[in-house]
C-alpha cells in the first residue's frame, strides 16, 4: 500500500503527474519542513519500473530524506541512482551514458543556478532530453544571483505547486512559532549614531537628539541579557536547538559565549557543531539526532551545512546569530524548527547584530497576510487557521527611541538635501536603493522615498514649490520606482510583440539593453494566479498586457498548438488513430499528446475541450484498448468459423491480425492474473481455452492433422505446435484399452476417420 501523503502534497504530486504527462518537468516550491522530498518518493514508488536520476547538494541529505520516508512507512527505492550535484560535473561520459533516467530529480532545484553545477545538469539534460524532470526546493529564487528565477530557468515556468512559508503557517500546514527579537552588539549602533547627533547642525535638533540618546543608552542598560531572554522563552529546557551561525570564526566565538548564555538553564549543555565542508559534518549532527538525554540542553552550532534539505522532527527552536542573510537563507534557517503535522510550536530566537535589522520577520508576516487575502477572494476562508503568530520584542523599547532619534535627526530637510546632492555628485543620479545609508548613517533611500510619497500625497508633509526644484536640479526622479518598473518592461513588451508578433517569450530572454522580460512576464503570471501584489498589476495593467497578447496560462496556450496540430493530422489521414511514436514536421510530438489527452480525459479537461476533440475524430480508447478490440473480433470471427478457439500459434486472420499471437498473450495474462473480469467473462464466451496442454486442444491438432492427411494413423514422431500428437495418439489407445476414457472422449475419438480401424 502507497504511504500516505499530507493533504497539500497529495495535492501537489497529482499535479505534478498531470504537468508531467503534459510538458516532461514540473518544479514543487514548498517551504522547508512540509515534506516535499516525500513527492519525488511517492513518484518512485509509483513507477517502480521507471529509472529515476536523483540529483542532491549532498549525499546526507539524501539519506536523511530516505530515512524520513522510511519512518514514515515508505518502501526504500530501488529504482533511484543517486548523484550528488558535484560528481555530476565530473562524471565520465561512459557512466554518463550508463544513466539513461526516465525521471530526473532535481533537489533544490535554485542550486543549479551555480555555474559548474548548472553545467553538469545540463549536461546530464542535453543527453537525455525525453527524461521527465521533477524540481523541489524550498525557494525558485536566487536573491544573491541578480534574482534569477530557477523554475523558469529549468522548468520554463512549468510550477505544479507553489506554496510560501507564511502560506503554509497560515493555513496550519505548519505551526506557528514563538519570535524572540533580540540583539547582543550594538557598540557600533551607538558610535555612529553619537557621531551624527554631535555633527547636527541645529542646536534645537542636537539638543532633542542627546535627549533621545541618553534615553536609548538607559533603557538599554535596563534591557535584559541574552542569558535572562533564552531563560525566560525557551520552552523545552531539555530540548534540541539549532544555532545558525555566520562564518566559522563568528561560530567559534558564539561557543565561548555558551556558559554565559545557557549557564541559567543548564551548566553542562551538550554542545555539537557542524561545518558545510567539515568531514565529521554527518558523524555531528548523527550524534546530535540521537542525544536523547532528558536532563541536559542540546545545542548544535552550524554556519551553512542546515540550512536546506535536513529536518528533524524533535527540534525545539533555532537560534539566529546573524549579522545580515538572504531571504532565501533566513526561511531556510527558520525552516529547520518547523515541520507538517508537528504538534508543539517551536521558538525563534532572532539576534541580530544590529538594531537596522531587526524587521526580516515581517516578510513571513506580510506573506501570511497575502496568502488569507487570496484564499478569501476565492471565498475559501476555511482554509485559514492562523493570520498571526506571536512576536515577544525584547528590544521595543529600544527599538522606538532608536526609530524616534532617527526621526530627529533626519528632521532637518536642508541636512537631507545635502547628503542627496553628494550622492547625486558621486553617482550622476538620484537612483538611491531603498535600504541606503550613507557614511555618516543617515537613511538617504528611505528619505528619497519619502519625498516621492509626499508630493504624490501618500504620506504627510510638506514640499514647496522650491524643494522641489532644488530635488528636480539634481536629477530626482518622481515616478515610484515601482512604476518606472512597469513603465521600462511593458515599453520591452510592447517592442518583442512588435517584432515578433506574440508575447511567447522564453524565460531567459533579456532584451539588447538587458532588461529580463522573459522573467518579468513569468513573475506576472505568478503573482496572477497568486493574487498577488494587487497594486501593480492592476487591472488597467492586465488590460494593457491583454491587447500585445499576454499569455496568463503557458499550458492553455500549448494545448492549442497541439490541437492545430491534430485537426491537420485528421484532415490528412480522416483519423486520429495516431501512432504513439509521431511526431509532425513541426516536431509537435502528436502521438505522445493524444495519449495524454486520453489518460487525462476527465477531469483535467473541459467540455469544451473534449467536445472539441470529438469533433476532430478522437479515439478516446486507449491504444492498448483498441488492439485488444481488434484481436477480440478477430477470435468471435475464428470462432463462428471453426467451433473453437484452438488457434495455431501462427495464425493470422484476413485482415492481419496475428490471432495465434493475440492468444497467446490472453493465456499469459491469466496467468499473471492482469486480466479484467469483464474481459475474462467475453472470452469466455466465446470458448476461450486457457489450459495449452488440455485434452481438447490435443484432440483437435490430432483432428487437423487427420484432415490434411486423410488418416488418423499418426506417427509418433509428429508435433504440431509443440504437442507431441503422435504419442498422445498413442495413449489414447492404451487409455481406451484399460476403459480409463469417458464416453464424450469416446465419441470424439470415434468420429476421427479410420480412427477405428487404426485402434
Amino acid at each position: 500500500m502507497s504511504t500516505l501523503l499530507y493533504e497539500h502534497n497529495q495535492t501537489a504530486y497529482e499535479a505534478a503527474l498531470s504537468m508531467l504527462r503534459e510538458t516532461g518537468r514540473a518544479a514543487v516550491i514548498h517551504p522547508t519542513g512540509t515534506g516535499k522530498s516525500f513527492i519525488a518518493f511517492r513518484l518512485c514508488e509509483e513507477h517502480p519500473d521507471a529509472a529515476v536520476c536523483w540529483l542532491s547538494p549532498s549525499e546526507y541529505i539524501f539519506q536523511t530524506q530516505r530515512k524520513n520516508w522510511v519512518k514514515a512507512g515508505g518502501a526504500v527505492p530501488e529504482n533511484i541512482f543517486f548523484l550528488t550535484y558535484a560528481k555530476l560535473t565530473g562524471i565520465a561520459g561512459q557512466e554518463l551514458e550508463g544513466i539513461r533516467p526516465d525521471y530526473i530529480v532535481l533537489d533544490e532545484f535554485h542550486r543549479c543556478g551555480a555555474r559548474l553545477w548548472g553545467q553538469g545538469v545540463q549536461r546530464l539534460l542535453r543527453a537525455y532530453p525525453d527524461a521527465k524532470m521533477l524540481g523541489l526546493t524550498a525557494t525558485n529564487i536566487r536573491y544573491l544571483d541578480n534574482q534569477r528565477d530557477m523554475a523558469d530557468e529549468l522548468f520554463d515556468g512549468n510550477v505544479a505547486s507553489s506554496v510560501t512559508l507564511g502560506e503554509a503557517v497560515m493555513r496550519g500546514i505548519l505551526q506557528a512559532p514563538k519570535y524572540v527579537l533580540s540583539l547582543y552588539s550594538l557598540q557600533e549602533d551607538m558610535e555612529r549614531l553619537a557621531e551624527r547627533v554631535r555633527r547636527a547642525e541645529n542646536r534645537a535638533v542636537r539638543d532633542a537628539a542627546e535627549k533621545y540618546m541618553e534615553a536609548l543608552r538607559r533603557a538599554l542598560e535596563k534591557a535584559d541579557g541574552l542569558n535572562v531572554i533564552f531563560e525566560r522563552h525557551m520552552p523545552d529546557r531539555t530540548g534540541k536547538y539549532i544555532v545558525f551561525c555566520s562564518n566559522a570564526a563568528h561560530m567559534r566565538q558564539m561557543m565561548a559565549l555558551a556558559a554565559e548564555w545557557f549557564g541559567g538553564i543548564d551548566k553542562n549543555p551538550h554542545i555539537y557543531s557542524v561545518y558545510a565542508s567539515e568531514p565529521e559534518a554527518a558523524h555531528a549532527f548523527s550524534a546530535f539526532a540521537a542525544d536523547e538525554d532528558r536532563e541536559h540542553l542540546k545545542l548544535l552550532y552550524c554556519i551553512d551545512a542546515l540550512n536546506e534539505g535536513i529536518h528533524l522532527d524533535d527540534i525545539s527552536g533555532v537560534i539566529l546569530l546573524r549579522p545580515t542573510v538572504s531571504p532565501i537563507v533566513f526561511k531556510q534557517q527558520i525552516g529547520r524548527a518547523l515541520s507538517a503535522g508537528k504538534k508543539k510550536n517551536v521558538v525563534i530566537f532572532d539576534i541580530v547584530l544590529n538594531i537596522n535589522n531587526l524587521y526580516s520577520i515581517g516578510a513571513l508576516e506580510e506573506e501570511m497576510q497575502t496568502a488569507a487575502a487570496y484564499y478569501r477572494s476565492l471565498g475559501e476562508s476555511d482554509a485559514i487557521v492562523q493570520e498571526h503568530f506571536a512576536v515577544i520584542d525584547e528590544v521595543r523599547d529600544c527599538r522606538i527611541l532608536f526609530e524616534k532619534l532617527g526621526e530627529v535627526l533626519t528632521a532637518s530637510w536642508s541636512v537631507m538635501y545635502g547628503q542627496a546632492k553628494r550622492y547625486y555628485m558621486e553617482n550622476g543620479d538620484l537612483d538611491v536603493p531603498a535600504r541606503f545609508v550613507t557614511e555618516d548613517g543617515y537613511s538617504l533611500g528611505h528619505w528619497i522615498y519619502n519625498q516621492r510619497y509626499i508630493r504624490k500625497g501618500v504620506l504627510d508633509g510638506g514640499l514647496t514649490e522650491e524643494q522641489t526644484k532644488m530635488l528636480d536640479a539634481i536629477g530626482m526622479r518622481w515616478e515610484l520606482l515601482a512604476d518606472r518598473s512597469w513603465a521600462r518592461h511593458f515599453a520591452a513588451a510592447q517592442r518583442y510583440y512588435m517584432e515578433n508578433g506574440d508575447l511567447n517569450v522564453p524565460a531567459k530572454y533579456k532584451t539588447a539593453d538587458g532588461i529580463g522580460l522573459g522573467q518579468w512576464l513569468c513573475t506576472l503570471r505568478t503573482w496572477e494566479k497568486a493574487g498577488a501584489h494587487p497594486k501593480y498589476l492592476t487591472f488597467e495593467r492586465k488590460a494593457q498586457l491583454d491587447k500585445i497578447g499576454m499569455i496568463w496560462d503557458k499550458a492553455d496556450r500549448l494545448w492549442e498548438r497541439n490541437y492545430r496540430a491534430a485537426c491537420a493530422y485528421y484532415e490528412a489521414h480522416g483519423n486520429l488513430d495516431v501512432p504513439g511514436n509521431y511526431a509532425d514536421a513541426d516536431g509537435i510530438r502528436l502521438g505522445a499528446w493524444i495519449g495524454r489527452m486520453r489518460a487525462r480525459r476527465a477531469p483535467a479537461l473541459t467540455e469544451e475541450q473534449i467536445l472539441r476533440l470529438d469533433a476532430i475524430g478522437m479515439i478516446w480508447k486507449k491504444r492498448t484498448d483498441q488492439s485488444w478490440e481488434r484481436g477480440f473480433a478477430a477470435a468471435e470471427a475464428y470462432a463462428r468459423t471453426f467451433k473453437n478457439l484452438l488457434v495455431p500459434v501462427s495464425y493470422v486472420s484476413e485482415d492481419g491480425v496475428k490471432l495465434g499471437a493475440w492468444i497467446q498473450r490472453q493465456r499469459k495474462a491469466c496467468k499473471k492474473q492482469t486480466l479484467s473480469s469483464e474481459r475474462m467473462m467475453r472470452r469466455n464466451a466465446i470458448g476461450m481455452v486457457w489450459d495449452t496442454h488440455s485434452w481438447m486442444r490435443r484432440f483437435v491438432l490430432v483432428k487437423q492433422y487427420c484432415r490434411e492427411h486423410g488418416t488418423a494413423d499418426v506417427p509418433q514422431n509428429v508435433v504440431a505446435e509443440g504437442c507431441w500428437v503422435g504419442k498422445w495418439l498413442a495413449q489414447q489407445r492404451r487409455l481406451r484399452a484399460e476403459g480409463k476414457l469417458t464416453g464424450e472422449q469416446m465419441e470424439l475419438l470415434s468420429s476421427l476417420e479410420n480412427f477405428s480401424r487404426a485402434v
